[in-house]
C-alpha cells in the first residue's frame, strides 16, 4: 500500500520536500500500514505514533474543525525532521492555527523554518481559503515569536492559563495574520 504514503500535496523549498497530510490520511495509514512504515513516514518516534493513532482512533475532525499539515523531510538526508500546518482549522470562519516543530535540537536555529512557513502561509490563504491564521506562543519562545514577526504577524494579547504542561497551566501569546495583510513570497 505505499500510495498511502503518497500526498496530492507537496511543497519544495531549496532545502525541504513538504509532504501534506489529511486526516484522510492519517486514517488509511492507521488502517492499513505497519507501524514502522508509519514511524517512518512522520519521522517522530512511539509518543508521535501513539499520539496519532489516538486521534485516528477518538477523532481528528469534528462538524467545523479539521487539520491540514506538511511533513518536512529534508532533501539531504530524506528524512522527515518535522511539520508544521494548521490545526483547529475552522472552515466555515476561514481561520486556523498554524504550528510547527523539528522532532530534534540539532534542527533548530538553521532559518529552516524561516525557509519553510512562507510557503506553508501561503498555502494556507491559497488552497485553504483561510482569512486569518494564528499564532499561539509561550513569552519566553524568542525565536517563535520572531518568526512570526518576521512574516507580518501581528500580536494580538494574552491568553491567560491556555493550556497545561508540566503540571501547571501557561499563557499563551496570540499573534496573527490576515490574508489582506499576507504578501505571498
Amino acid at each position: 500500500m505505499e500510495n498511502l504514503f503518497q500526498s496530492e500535496f507537496r511543497l519544495e523549498t531549496e532545502r525541504f520536500h513538504l509532504k501534506g497530510v489529511t486526516p484522510t490520511m492519517i486514517h488509511q495509514m492507521y488502517l492499513h500500514s505497519e507501524k514502522d512504515a508509519i514511524i517512518g513516514f512522520f519521522g517522530f518516534g512511539e509518543s508521535g505514533y501513539e499520539r496519532y493513532k489516538s486521534l485516528h482512533e477518538n477523532g481528528i475532525e469534528t462538524k467545523d474543525h479539521s487539520l491540514f499539515f506538511f511533513v518536512i523531510v529534508d532533501k539531504q538526508t530524506d528524512l522527515a525532521i518535522g511539520n508544521c500546518g494548521f490545526h483547529s482549522w475552522n472552515k466555515e470562519h476561514k481561520k486556523a492555527e498554524i504550528f510547527y516543530n523539528f522532532f530534534n535540537d540539532e534542527d533548530k536555529g538553521k532559518g529552516s523554518m524561516s525557509e519553510i512557513l512562507p510557503l506553508v502561509l501561503d498555502f494556507g490563504f491559497k488552497n485553504l481559503d483561510l482569512n486569518r491564521i494564528q499564532g499561539l506562543v509561550a513569552d519566553y519562545n524568542i525565536p517563535s515569536i520572531k518568526l512570526l514577526l518576521k512574516n507580518g504577524f501581528v500580536k494580538e494579547g494574552i491568553l491567560r492559563e491556555d493550556y497545561f504542561d508540566n503540571g501547571k497551566f501557561e499563557d499563551s501569546v496570540c499573534y496573527s495574520l490576515l490574508k489582506s495583510e499576507w504578501k505571498s513570497f
